[in-house]
């Protein structure tokens, strides 16, 4: 008998069978990894057990006892917590006070404040962070350090059964060892873990037994050390996924399209120079904290304190000007898609047109069957997985969110199009689909500056690579000289 078990779990939403009679046993002192493409109900099934949905059919039995987390208080009370993908905290509240809503100690009906922080830092203590101070904001740390703070959350409430869905998403390399190392811990205490990941590494390295889903259905669960990772990719999608030689590295380049001179932002970065030209694929490494993602969005208009210079196409570029940038046919796919890159209470078709209505409208009125009949291609050619162009975009995985993110500016028919972690939380299957389109677009004549975290990912598609360490242009290289050992060489 499995210490934990879903039995014929079956979940309808809107337009999407998310889960159809799926069964999966679960075990003690054990890390149980699920995976499947975006869509095919990992997420799911981990929040119906940790009572965040409730199942349309079906049941979860802990010990062989039927048990019914109704919503996550419930499940708490059962011993099951969540470490969701999305982050689900209060921003102006501190750490502490976020750590303990809902249990906050009392003096004389009043919050012990002194007996709030002191377990709050025994909490950050017990995941290795204590660098970070329980008494700030919750909105002033950065995205890994609050995934951090929802772990230390998770792990105070002494869980039997813990659910993580892709814990490391957010993460720098030290605070993902971190994990690993407390994933480990607790496995040895006799705890269940669920571990949602798209990262093969991180599967094969952590976890014991690996079930995969596709389209909501179960396809198959084996201990990891009888699989290998093709054959998990051809049980997730149900096809070959081959990655091929990027074609744009076999074009020649047009004219230069972006050149970045002497930029600087005081605290962030200082005297970063390089150039992209049309056809070409320059990549942007380094560490977490290196500076990428705020020379991104200083090129695109985002940092009021810029300074220095950008050219377009040869022609100066005002900074700190983000519908200077629009109309000069610039992109900009941000890192964190939730909070920058998509408005999520609406509709999958308003999202990608939001933009460029403009070029939808005559005499200030959108044409609505044009404006469809464009977004209905793109959706098609990037695989959006979702019951209409008319759904909310709340509603869909997370894998299909980044496409509608990317197809905002697929429409817009940019010259240079920034993407900041462009797979990040996206599966085998849409990776590959998104690295085929930037490599079409390339191919077509788009400049494309890319950040990522992924070294292989860097390696495949970039023709150059810019390296970032500390806020500084640590160096640049070419294809030729392409290795994981050089890159870290300058990242570190």
């Amino acid at each position: 008998m499995s210490f934990l078990s879903a039995e014929n779990i079956s979940k309808t939403f809107p337009g999407v069978r998310a889960l159809d009679d799926v069964s999966v046993p679960f075990e003690r002192g054990s890390v149980h990894a699920l995976m499947g493409e975006n869509g095919a109900g990992k997420s799911t099934l981990g929040k119906i057990i940790a009572g965040v949905y409730t199942p349309d059919s079906g049941v979860i039995r802990i010990e062989g006892n039927e048990v019914k987390p109704t919503d996550p208080l419930s499940a708490q009370k059962l011993g099951i917590a969540l470490v969701h993908q999305e982050l689900a905290f209060c921003p102006n509240l501190s750490v502490a006070e976020n750590l303990q809503l809902g249990t906050m100690p009392t003096k004389s009906g009043f919050v012990d404040r002194a007996q709030l922080k002191d377990r709050a830092r025994a909490l950050m203590h017990e995941i290795a962070a204590d660098h970070i101070d329980v008494d700030t904001p919750l909105e002033q740390l950065t995205t890994g350090e609050e995934q951090m703070v929802q772990i230390a959350g998770a792990v105070g409430v002494n869980a039997r059964i813990i659910i993580f869905d892709e814990p490391t998403s957010s993460l720098s390399v030290n605070e993902s060892e971190q994990l690993f190392a407390l994933l480990n811990r607790l496995k040895a205490k006799g705890v269940c873990l669920i571990y949602v990941s798209h990262r093969m590494d991180e599967i094969f390295r952590l976890c014991d037994t690996i079930t995969v889903l596709r389209d909501g259905k179960h396809v198959a669960t084996e201990p990891a050390a009888q699989t290998s990772r093709e054959r998990l990719i051809r049980q997730m999608v149900g096809r070959e996924v081959l990655t091929k030689r990027p074609k744009h590295l076999d074009i020649t380049l047009g004219d230069e399209i972006l050149r970045v001179e002497s930029l600087s932002s005081t605290g962030k970065f200082e005297n970063v120079s390089f150039s992209v030209r049309r056809g070409e694929v320059v990549g942007m490494a380094g560490l977490v904290g290196a500076g990428r993602s705020e020379v991104a969005k200083a090129i695109f208009g985002l940092d009021p304190a810029a300074t220095g210079k950008v050219f377009i196409k040869g022609q100066p570029m005002p900074l700190r000007n983000i519908k200077e940038s629009m109309r000069r046919r610039i992109g900009f796919l941000p890192e964190d898609r939730k909070k920058e890159g998509l408005v999520l209470g609406m509709s999958v078709a308003d999202n990608i047109s939001l933009p460029h209505l403009g070029q939808f409208s005559h005499f200030g009125f959108v044409d609505r069957k044009r404006e469809m009949a464009e977004i209905s291609k793109l959706t098609q050619r990037l695989r959006v997985k979702a019951p209409s162009i008319e759904s909310i975009t709340a509603g869909l995985s997370g894998g299909n969110q980044q496409k509608v993110a990317i197809a905002k500016w697929m429409a817009r028919m940019c010259d240079l199009l920034i993407v900041d972690e462009p797979t990040r939380g996206v599966d085998v299957g849409a990776k590959a689909e998104i690295y085929q389109l930037l490599d079409e677009v390339a191919c077509q004549g788009l400049a494309i500056l890319m950040i990522s975290s992924e070294l292989p990912e860097l390696l495949n598609l970039a023709r150059r690579i810019v390296v970032m360490r500390e806020g500084f242009l640590a160096g640049e290289l070419s294809h030729e000289q392409f290795s994981q050992e050089a890159l870290l060489h300058l990242m570190a």
